[in-house]
């Protein structure tokens, strides 16, 4: 061992845990490690090695643990989270416009949408999300709360025809839009990107628009896509054509393009999506609470789409833990299609980690552990009963563990959370603000 004593400097070593790579060669670790500086990753290796070479500002012994990539939410809608609850077992008609939007009307403002997104991200962090995709209304405020919790966000603000926020017309939010993509744009963690809510709630005008302005700064383009029969109906009747070819025929789909859901997809769209690289995210509980469907995820898979899983946003799911995301993913997905190899634990995780990234356009940065990437890191305990005994890595993950197993995430080489402590936020003031808003909303309910 004498040959590879190097005395390295590294910012933060992690070794004995299992290390989960999720690289090119699905390289385990049994008793491996992981050297971090300056945010990166410097080394992924055996525990032996890493201990020998590398001294560490600080050491995590990972002992009976697993090392894994942070999990990716590639589609949600962060402030939400102050809505849990108050509007459960309805169609996404009735719950979005009799619901849902007078709610927002009323009490989405910047304040709300701060302490909402700081609760989101409490939650995200503790069940393991390092990187959220996120569509909502003041990306400014989401922006200063993911930057000061320490995750990593796309984030942008939804274009409506009849905006209701960031600007009293569509010309004036694409103006702000504008203004945010320039100041986050070299953010490290941070970054701003353009968001049209859905066919049916924005003009062919309001898309193309927001196309061009994502495609001018090359940043991501996010929307809702084909999400309910009822949407298909709509887009059938005012344009002569289903949702994904109203957009194409517009010109805003391709590799910069995420779009939500994609459930009620024909054999046409899924080639239209394939063709012009569009991605899509995959929200199975969501689309299972409001009725909407199964998407396709097998024919996207098979056809070359590019897929990530979502929860979408907690008023609609009705939490954002990962884990019962992707596990939920495998078993919907099975029973669509009475297959039981479909969707298999492997292929589901990827789509929360490396294949999520891809989607996001940020697999260089992040999405496995690898040399050369950020240090996006969770550490799971496995010293619980339902993690014993241990014959498949992915089952176990996929089928067995949850969100609350996270013990300690890492983003950007910088801890958030150590031994299911936040040491960027504090709950107990959040909580308090969380309680003034819900009180609020209940008291202008039952009048």
């Amino acid at each position: 061992m004498e040959d590879i004593k190097e005395n390295l400097h590294a910012d933060l070593v992690i070794i004995n845990g299992m290390v989960l790579t999720m690289d090119s060669s699905y390289r385990i670790i049994d008793k491996g490690g992981v050297a971090i500086v300056n945010g990166s990753i410097l080394e992924v290796g055996e525990a032996t090695d890493i201990s020998a070479r590398y001294n560490a500002e600080k050491l995590i012994d990972a002992g009976g643990k697993l090392v894994m990539p942070g999990l990716i939410n590639a589609h949600t809608h962060a402030p939400m989270n102050i809505f849990r609850g108050f509007a459960d077992d309805l169609p996404l008609d009735k719950w979005l416009y009799d619901h849902i939007f007078p709610l927002e009307e009323k009490f989405i403002k910047r304040e709300t949408v701060a302490t909402g997104t700081r609760l989101a991200i409490a939650e995200m962090i503790r069940s393991g999300t390092t990187t959220f995709n996120d569509m909502y209304y003041y990306a400014c405020e989401m922006a200063q709360i993911a930057e000061q919790s320490g995750i990593r966000a796309i984030l942008s603000g939804a274009l409506m025809d009849n905006p209701k926020h960031n600007g009293n017309t569509a010309e004036e939010v694409l103006e702000y839009t504008e203004d945010l993509i320039l100041k986050w744009k070299d953010h490290p963690r941070v970054n701003v990107g353009v968001a049209v809510h859905a066919p049916y709630s924005a003009s062919t005008w309001l898309y193309r628009a927001g196309k061009e302005l994502a495609d001018k700064y090359g940043v991501q383009f996010h929307t809702h896509l084909s999400e309910t029969p009822w949407e298909v109906d709509i887009i059938l009747k005012k344009y002569g054509m289903r949702p994904v070819e109203h957009l194409e025929k517009q010109g805003v789909l391709g590799s910069n393009v995420v779009a939500a859901h994609g459930i009620h997809l024909n054999d046409n769209e899924l080639k239209i999506l394939a063709e012009t690289n569009t991605g899509i995210a995959h929200n199975p509980q969501c689309n299972m609470k409001l009725a909407n469907g199964t998407a396709p995820v097998t024919e996207m898979l098979a056809s070359g789409i590019r897929v990530g899983i979502g929860t979408d946003g907690a008023a609609s799911n009705n939490d954002l833990d990962l884990f019962d995301e992707i596990r939920s993913a495998a078993l919907a997905h099975k029973l669509a299609t009475g297959d039981p190899a479909a969707m298999d634990a492997r292929t589901v995780l990827e789509l929360a980690t490396i294949k999520g990234a891809r989607l996001l356009r940020a697999d260089h940065i992040t999405g496995s552990l690898e040399a050369g990437k950020q240090a996006d890191v969770i550490i799971v305990d496995l010293g619980k009963p339902h993690a014993w005994p241990l014959y498949n890595i992915y089952s176990l993950i996929v089928y067995s563990l949850r969100g609350s197993d996270v013990e300690s995430v890492i983003v950007d080489g910088q801890l958030l959370m150590e031994n299911r402590r936040l040491l960027t936020m504090n709950l107990e003031d959040l909580f308090c603000e969380v309680k003034e808003i819900s009180e609020r909303i209940t008291r202008a309910h039952q009048r």
